[in-house]
């Protein structure tokens, strides 16, 4: 019979890479480092992931930042939740100080890539395209929208300031992208939370 995984492994691993990471940052980050943290060898690790670039982006996945579900009746105030809860995650060092350093590794491995999208990126974008889809059923937005353009016009101006540092994110930003974009999406109307009168 297959011995089977030991699970508390895993988690010990993945816990010590997220905590590795806030503490001495990615590019210092050793397969020996998470080994002694984690209690467990090296040849446990490479058992269990394919790389240290592959365990890294699982545990970005398990930590799930800026994944959030937004419901509040307002279009405009569930967009600002999401992109609030991405600027926050843009600041947490387990994917925004990850994430510049890590495109290079994703542009030479497709597979790591294709990981990283669907176990990492896909969750937030259907999170925020529920919102989008709601909007839209409430006659906030315009039907037939290119929901991905629209995910990628409200994302990019978050992520594109955590990468490349030129501008700041400060608390007011997310609401001034979501008013940007629903000014062009939209159907005219004011979008205001109810609970704001």
């Amino acid at each position: 019979m297959a011995r089977r995984r030991d699970e508390r492994i895993d988690h010990a691993v993945l816990a010590a890479v997220r905590e590795l990471v806030r503490e001495i940052g990615y590019p210092a980050l050793t397969m020996e480092a998470i080994a002694q943290r984690a209690d467990t060898t090296k040849p446990a690790i490479r058992r269990r992931w394919k790389s240290q670039k592959h365990l890294v982006v699982e545990a970005m996945a398990r930590d799930r930042a800026g994944v959030v579900e937004m419901d509040t009746g307002c279009t405009h105030c569930d967009i600002v939740g999401h992109l609030e809860a991405l600027r926050v995650a843009m600041d947490d060092p387990v994917l925004g100080h990850v994430l510049p350093a890590l495109v290079a590794d994703l542009a030479d491995d497709p597979e790591l890539r294709e990981t990283f999208l669907t176990a990492v990126w896909a969750p937030r974008r259907e999170a925020c395209e529920a919102s989008l889809r709601k909007g839209i059923a409430r006659g906030d937005l315009r039907a037939g929208l290119d929901v991905d353009l629209v995910l990628d016009l409200f994302a990019a101006p978050v992520v594109f300031r955590a990468l490349f540092g030129h501008s700041g994110l400060g608390p007011d930003f997310p609401a001034d992208v979501a008013r940007a974009v629903l000014s062009g999406v939209g159907t005219g109307g004011e979008h205001r939370c109810p609970g704001n009168g």
